[in-house]
């Protein structure tokens, strides 16, 4: 039996109150919910503080360029489909710099989960505007307030007919693990995006002004529902919903990969043969 343990306690590089906390606590949680031992796990991440925190935890882990985890992530799920593959990373690694590949890993659709630490900032490079502030917000490289409305990632994985689309907020871990957890048994690729306050350069989006407008989805809510979760996934100022906002069914495409119907890639042999004569080729 998997235990909070057998991930290891580490020293992290991060603020003290910064949200990534609550987060790989929450992570932690939900592998242990799932029962996933250490080994059965694979953790992507791209460059920033969010992509840190598969650093603080004891699993397989690779760590990729800015906004490139997804493609690792998927090209690992390929290769090897019998490990649980993660996709973490920040707002700005995920939808900023790695935005097209967050739109074709929702297109394709593949066994894995996407979480992104959403904290409206770029943290690690201090404080300019990501993809996800506010229209207005004041930085130091925004001193007049960034001009571009926010990207909404929920409802645009919802408009991609992504399979499962949920929000979740650090400062709730456990409603986050559950989320997580979730995320990890559903079967295509899961988006968790997860308000994180970031104590450092977010001076807006704060844990006191994520209290006054998150909300949990009532029991009532239909996830299965396009409408309502479309409805649902364009709300976001005085009232923020959290909890799964959308799930469907859709074939994987690790299901129609040819090159899987004989196992998993990392399990066949080499045919030395052809590579052989493929290398030949370039002499």
């Amino acid at each position: 039996m998997t235990t909070i343990e057998d991930y290891g306690k580490f020293e992290t590089a991060w603020c003290p109150g910064c949200g990534n906390f609550g987060i790989l606590n929450a992570l932690k949680k939900a592998l242990v919910a799932c029962n996933l031992a250490p080994h059965q796990i694979l953790l992507v991440s791209g460059i920033g503080q969010a992509a840190k925190a598969p650093h603080y935890l004891r699993a397989n882990v690779f760590n990729g360029l800015h906004g490139r985890s997804l493609p690792a992530a998927l090209g690992a799920r390929l290769a090897n489909p019998e490990l649980t593959v993660i996709a973490e990373s920040g707002d700005g690694c995920l939808y900023g710099e790695g935005g097209n590949h967050f739109l074709a890993a929702l297109r394709r659709n593949l066994d894995l989960t996407i979480l992104a630490h959403d904290n409206r900032v770029y943290g690690l490079t201090k404080g300019q505007a990501s993809p996800t502030s506010e229209r207005g917000m004041v930085t130091k490289t925004q001193p007049h307030g960034a001009f571009a409305p926010p990207f909404n990632p929920v409802a645009v994985a919802v408009t991609m007919g992504a399979s499962f689309v949920a929000r979740g907020y650090a400062g709730m871990p456990e409603h986050l693990a559950d989320l997580i957890a979730t995320a990890i048994k559903h079967r295509g690729t899961a988006l968790v995006d997860i308000l994180q306050p970031c104590v450092s350069f977010n001076k807006v989006n704060t844990y006191q002004w994520y209290k006054e407008h998150c909300y949990e989805l009532p029991a009532a809510h239909d996830p299965t529902s396009l409408d309502d979760a479309l409805r649902i996934a364009l709300e976001f100022g005085d009232r923020i919903p959290l909890g799964i906002i959308y799930r469907t069914e859709r074939p994987l495409f690790e299901e129609q990969f040819e090159a899987l119907k004989e196992g998993p890639l990392a399990g066949q042999e080499v045919p030395r043969e052809r590579l052989q004569k493929i290398m030949l080729g370039y002499a």
